[in-house]
């Protein structure tokens, strides 16, 4: 569509992907003039589809498990640095990000400590908000919403 619009969809996604495959009628990316808006991307692992640290509750009872927040904090930064790869950006690039945390008494000192971590020396904006649940139910803790600065026309 041109410098002004474009989209990237996950055709590569899923098992044996570069990205984990859109849980939606969606794509990950879309720019519009300078900006590259990034969908609420998750850690699952774009190799196996799995959640590394695990699902948050068993999946045949509903009941709560112990699951690593950090692992899937990491993951999710995997998977926005590799969609903005593919638009030829990096985290130097991202302008602000809301980040969405199941848990947020019990996850956000773990977020936090991978934030510092990802974004050491820049200086993106960010609002972190705590939400009953993400997509597709229990298996995730923390999802990251993203809008870069897109580089070129």
């Amino acid at each position: 569509a041109g410098p002004r619009t474009r989209s990237f969809s996950s055709a590569a996604g899923g098992p044996g992907g570069s990205v984990p495959k859109p849980l939606g009628a969606y794509v990950h990316a879309r720019r519009a003039g300078d900006l590259l808006y990034l969908a609420g991307i998750g850690p699952r692992d774009p190799e196996t589809d799995e959640v590394p640290g695990g699902p948050m509750t068993d999946p045949g009872t509903g009941a709560a498990l112990a699951y690593d927040l950090e692992a899937q904090a990491r993951q999710c930064f995997a998977n926005v640095r590799r969609i903005l790869a593919a638009h030829g950006c990096d985290l130097s690039d991202v302008v602000d990000v809301q980040a969405f945390l199941v848990d947020m008494r019990r996850d956000f000192p773990a977020f936090n400590r991978v934030w510092g971590e990802e974004m050491a020396g820049l200086t993106a904006t960010r609002t972190t908000v705590g939400v009953t649940d993400l997509p597709p139910g229990g298996r995730i803790g923390v999802e990251l919403k993203v809008v870069a600065q897109a580089r070129g026309g």
